[in-house]
């Protein structure tokens, strides 16, 4: 597995798990990524920093830094589900159907195992965990 910062023309800043370079490369080429924020299609590597191991990358978050981390959390999971269809255990069947044209394209949120999850993304299929909702952890 490796991660990628991307972007999206819209300039919003996230990350995405591939199974390799070469996935990264199949899902851009079919237009299959999705900038979580305005869910364009339009995404593109970002420039990364090369991770350095030292006490300048070992920063421990602040308060603030987590009450932000919250703030972002809540607001994805928000706009996810206002933005897309709620179809839940049959997340892993539906999220096949579309990655493989079977049915129309569509947002799609649900609910998958971890081992369902896994099989999901070493088929090549965009998915990705739902933030939990924090404000009822309190």
């Amino acid at each position: 597995m490796i991660v990628y910062s991307l972007k999206c023309a819209e300039d919003h800043l996230f990350e995405a798990w591939f199974r390799d370079s070469s996935a990264f490369d199949d899902q851009a080429r079919e237009g299959k990524l999705t900038c979580p924020v305005c869910l364009t299609h339009k995404v593109e590597k970002a420039p990364m920093a090369p991770a350095l191991k030292g006490s300048a990358c070992e920063a421990k978050p602040t308060v603030e830094d987590m009450h932000k981390v919250r703030q972002y959390m809540a607001g994805l999971r928000k706009y996810i589900q206002e933005n897309a269809e709620y179809v839940g255990r049959q997340f892993p069947e539906e999220a096949r159907k579309i990655h493989y044209g079977e049915i129309e394209e569509r947002h799609i949120y649900g609910e998958a195992s971890l081992q369902e999850a896994k099989e999901l993304v070493e088929e090549g299929v965009g998915v990705a965990p739902l933030p939990p909702d924090l404000t009822e952890a309190n």
